[in-house]
């Protein structure tokens, strides 16, 4: 049962504090991005912010896997929490002092990107040391739960606080978030693990990091796929509005429905993918979601009716989640505890870099033809994904029976 890995309060405390923590980046993103288009009214300005989150979080990826595994992960994640409070703190009484100010947001962005990437790298590293391998799929499956709930509440509460408090609160809020998962992690009792490289130095860590991924090209590969699902949530995130708009003739509340649904998909993955990974193995569940999510793209590519674009959506949401949950997992089973944050950093970079140039390519794409080109982009960048796993996994069978002939 999934709500087993619970019971034991190490893993128990760390999900709070996800939730917690989730809660406010989601509530004080959603609030930003609302602040600076309803104060200057510029989708080029909301663009900007997002590219700064996107580029900090790319600048910074190399330095934070290093210092993941150099030192402990449950205190690198309390110093980005304890910085980033502070951080929120100031920047809500530079707003409450000086009124709106965009520069502000652009510093929010970009310390938002930072942490996110920080936080993101060293709590599933942390997973990694606190979860029994066995366990491995149920943690991401809590794990994916935990971002699902923190976001759907998030988007519900950040609303309601700027149309009646203002944006200032939200970040007060947020920073109390992160004290509040804080208190949850310093209630973690686990041992860390016993890093071998204490003594070396910086750039000899990131050298070691880098050659471990080079000599492993089967764990760098996987790590590659790891990341389509989550690059083709954000080209979702940016075909999205659009495609309500022409394809299907919505309004606002149809995206705000479709963006529901989606979050609804993603929420049952945390229940689905490990029971039919159990079922029908690791490696054919992941097979079996990147079917089903070329399928769907294709046929949400084409539609022209909003009751299929809901029922896309929780699709999309439940594939996309569920194969970061799979995939995550066998990263995990896979890569040394010592390695994983550098690991987790260098996809990170990579995913975060394919996004950018994702974002601007298929923004002229859209622009050119229709939003429903978007949607094929996706199904094709998943159709990529499933031939080059299902390449490793055939030739990972292959070699386990050369390896038990002889």
């Amino acid at each position: 049962m999934i709500f087993s890995l619970l019971k034991p309060s190490n893993f128990r405390h760390f999900f709070i504090a996800d939730i917690v923590s989730g809660f406010g980046v989601g509530m004080s993103t959603i609030g930003a991005n609302w602040y600076l288009m309803d104060q200057t009214g510029s989708i080029t300005s909301v663009g900007f912010m997002l590219s700064l989150n996107v580029i900090a979080g790319f600048l910074i990826s190399a330095f934070a896997g290093t210092l993941i595994d150099k030192w402990n992960r449950k205190t690198i994640i309390l110093w980005a929490h304890g910085i980033r409070a502070i951080a929120l703190l100031l920047i809500a009484g530079a707003f409450l002092w000086a009124g709106f100010r965009i520069e502000l947001l652009y510093a929010f962005a970009i310390l938002n990107g930072i942490g996110w990437t920080v936080y993101m790298s060293a709590s599933r590293s942390l997973v990694q040391e606190i979860v029994p391998e066995n366990d491995f799929i149920h943690g991401n499956s809590l794990i994916e739960i935990s971002l699902q709930v923190g976001m759907f509440v998030a988007g519900a509460v950040s609303g309601i606080l700027y149309k009646y408090v203002g944006f200032e609160l939200i970040l007060f809020l947020n920073s109390l978030a992160f004290i509040a998962a804080s208190f949850f992690l310093i209630r973690m009792q686990h041992t860390p693990i016993q890093l071998d490289n204490k003594g070396e130095r910086f750039f000899e860590t990131f050298k070691n990091g880098f050659s471990y991924l080079v000599e492993r090209p089967y764990i760098f590969v996987v790590g590659i796929v790891s990341i389509i699902p989550l690059v083709s949530t954000m080209v979702y995130n940016v075909v999205l509005p659009g495609y309500v708009s022409i394809a299907v003739g919505g309004d606002s509340v149809v995206f705000g429905l479709s963006d529901m649904f989606y979050g609804i998909g993603a929420l049952l993955s945390g229940f689905i993918a490990a029971s039919l990974a159990k079922r029908f193995s690791q490696n054919r569940t992941i097979i079996l979601f990147f079917l089903i999510s070329v399928l769907i793209l294709v046929v949400v590519a084409f539609n022209t009716t909003i009751l299929l674009l809901y029922v896309g959506s929780v699709l999309i949401g439940l594939t996309n989640s569920s194969l970061r949950i799979l995939i995550t997992t066998t990263l995990m089973e896979t890569v040394s505890k010592a390695y994983m944050g550098r690991s987790t950093s260098v996809w990170m970079a990579i995913s975060l870099l394919l996004q950018t140039v994702s974002a601007t390519g298929l923004g002229i794409v859209i622009d050119r033809y229709s939003p429903g080109v978007g949607f094929i982009c996706m199904s094709g960048l998943m159709i990529v994904g499933l031939i080059v796993y299902y390449a490793l996994s055939s030739r990972k069978q292959q070699q386990k029976a050369l390896d038990t002939n002889f």
